[in-house]
C-alpha cells in the first residue's frame, strides 16, 4: 500500500504474517510518523532496499499508524497541504506527477 499523506510518504507491506514493514524514501518521514502515532519502533536504515528507511511493527502498530493518518486529515486540499508544509513540500512535483498520470487513467476509462 502507497500511502501519499501531509506526514510523509510510505509502503506497508506485510512480510511475514502479521510483521508489517513501513518503508519510506527518507528518515524524517518515519519519524514524523512514529511521532504522529505515539508507538516505538526502531528505525532500520539500509542501502540494500528500494526504500532506504523502514520501521518493522506489528498488527497493533500498523492499526494505530493508520487511525492516526486518518484522524490528522484537516485539510480541503491535499497538494496545498504538501506546498505549506517545508519538510514535505519537496515532494510536491512527484504527487503532482502522480496526479496528472491518474487523472489520464480516469479519463481513459471513462
Amino acid at each position: 500500500m502507497w500511502l501519499a499523506t501531509q506526514h510523509g510518504f510510505y509502503s506497508i507491506v506485510q512480510k511475514p504474517v502479521g510483521q508489517f514493514h513501513v518503508r519510506a524514501r527518507c528518515k524524517k518521514d518515519l519519524e514524523n510518523l512514529i511521532a504522529l502515532a505515539a508507538i516505538k519502533a526502531p528505525l532500520h536504515h539500509t542501502t540494500d532496499g528500494d526504500y532506504a528507511w523502514r520501521i518493522v511493527v506489528g498488527q497493533q502498530e500498523v492499526s494505530a499508524i493508520m487511525a492516526a493518518l486518518a484522524t490528522s486529515i484537516d485539510y480541503p486540499n491535499f497538494k496545498n497541504r504538501i506546498h505549506d508544509k517545508p519538510d514535505q513540500e519537496d515532494k510536491l512535483p512527484a504527487y503532482s506527477r502522480l496526479w496528472s498520470q491518474m487523472l489520464a487513467y480516469q479519463t481513459a476509462k471513462d
